[in-house]
């Protein structure tokens, strides 16, 4: 038995939740990968998952083994790339998290320069609104937006956003332009909002910091669905600066009300602290901070 590829296979059994999500990956198949895995139990002489006709279930002892295989892994491409030709040819996953409208607009994009660079980087880009468990859930970064307050986490700044007042022509030739804080009440709002919680727009209006509710006919918790709604001529949101960048541009969306706009939300790239960073995720981290940087959104 090879162990360490016995480990690294367990790793991502851990992280994929699946044997043949694992065979796919590796490209053997998932006999194979439960054949590697249970020579690794013999040789520990534990049980490190159970496994069921419907899914794999971690054992206490596999969770355990994990956080070290995990770390041994990492330490072990750590190794190989600081050797010979790989030294300048990092390679592995870089597993990403993100909000979804997020990454398909700021973090899709700036991908096929970077695998042009690195070719034998892989990344594994998931998505969610909630802020994830890092270390639980097996995520080297996360993009993060708004102030941080976790000091568990190292933050590189990746670029700072407006949030802006923005309706579509069609609405605005429709329903006119508001000048002042108190038109909005005479418009229709695009509302973001979970569940039932409408969410306050920030505001300003001279030096003070104002909080107002909006009204409007449309409620969602998804960026993607203000963004379309905002597009089709439903009303005015407010919404991140990146969010409908290019329709700003290109005159498709219209800025409201720029004097009331609040002070810029940084976005951060988050790691946790204290774990050696991989030169996979190093590079990625670079890579990131300076086409955002460029880029300017």
């Amino acid at each position: 038995m090879d162990r360490v590829n016995a480990i690294r296979l367990f790793v991502r059994l851990v992280e994929c939740g699946s044997f043949s999500a694992v065979g796919r990956e590796e490209g053997i198949g998932q006999p194979a990968v439960s054949k590697q895995i249970g020579a690794l139990e013999r040789h520990l002489g534990a049980q490190l998952v159970l496994r069921t006709s419907r899914r794999v279930v971690i054992t206490e002892a596999g969770q355990t083994f994990y956080e070290s295989a995990r770390q041994l892994v990492d330490d072990f491409d750590a190794l190989e790339s600081s050797v010979g030709d790989r030294q300048q040819s990092p390679r592995g996953l870089v597993r990403v998290n993100t909000a979804p409208a997020h990454g398909r607009l700021c973090i899709t994009p700036l991908l096929p320069d970077f695998f042009r660079q690195y070719p034998d980087v892989t990344v594994e880009l998931s998505v969610s609104e909630r802020h994830v468990d890092m270390i639980g859930d097996g995520v080297d970064l996360a993009v993060r937006h708004g102030r941080l307050v976790d000091s568990s986490l190292t933050a590189r700044k990746l670029s700072e956003t407006d949030f802006v007042l923005v309706a579509s022509p069609a609405y605005l030739a429709a329903r006119g332009m508001p000048a002042r804080l108190a038109d909005l009440d005479q418009h229709a709002c695009i509302v973001f909002a979970k569940g039932r919680e409408r969410y306050p727009w920030a505001l300003k209006v001279g030096r003070e910091s104002v909080s107002y509710v909006p009204h409007g006919s449309l409620l969602t918790g998804d960026a993607e669905h203000i963004r379309a709604a905002v597009l089709s001529g439903l009303g005015i949101a407010q919404a991140p600066y990146w969010l409908l960048a290019e329709e700003i541009r290109n005159g498709q969306v219209q800025v409201l009300l720029p004097a009331l706009q609040p002070e810029r939300v940084p976005i951060h790239l988050v790691y946790p602290t204290g774990r050696r960073v991989p030169m996979r995720v190093r590079v990625f981290i670079e890579y990131l901070v300076e086409a955002f940087g460029s880029s300017g959104v």
